[in-house]
């Protein structure tokens, strides 16, 4: 099991910036990690992803403003949000997977309004 704790989120005005945080229990080098998001009434959606090699993959309303990253020693994802939109208001979840298993983190709220 992996327990995953994510940290960051927050109200920020358009055009702000946010840099999110998850931090896995236990070593996830092997694994890839991502964000997703979910509004209210919406599905899911990929923000952006990191495989173990660090190979990025980014939703196309992330690209350019969005970047993920990670550190292995730390056993931590990040992702930096730069300017943020009202239609990024999210509940923003990460997420681990590989070698079969998938966790999901409780999610953390960002909120985009002047």
């Amino acid at each position: 099991q992996v327990q995953l704790v994510e940290s960051g989120g927050g109200l920020v005005q358009p055009g702000g910036s946010l840099r999110l945080s998850c931090t896995a229990s236990r070593s996830i080098s092997t694994y890839r990690m991502g964000w997703y998001r979910q509004a209210p009434g919406n599905q899911r959606e990929l923000v952006a992803t990191i495989t173990s090699g660090g190979i990025t993959n980014y939703s196309d309303s992330a690209k350019g403003r969005f970047t993920i990253s990670r550190d292995n020693a730390k056993n931590t994802v990040y992702l930096q949000m730069n300017s943020l939109k009202p239609e990024d208001t999210s509940l923003y979840y990460c997420n681990v997977a590989g070698w079969g298993d998938d966790y999901w983190g409780q999610g953390t709220q960002v909120t985009v309004s002047s």
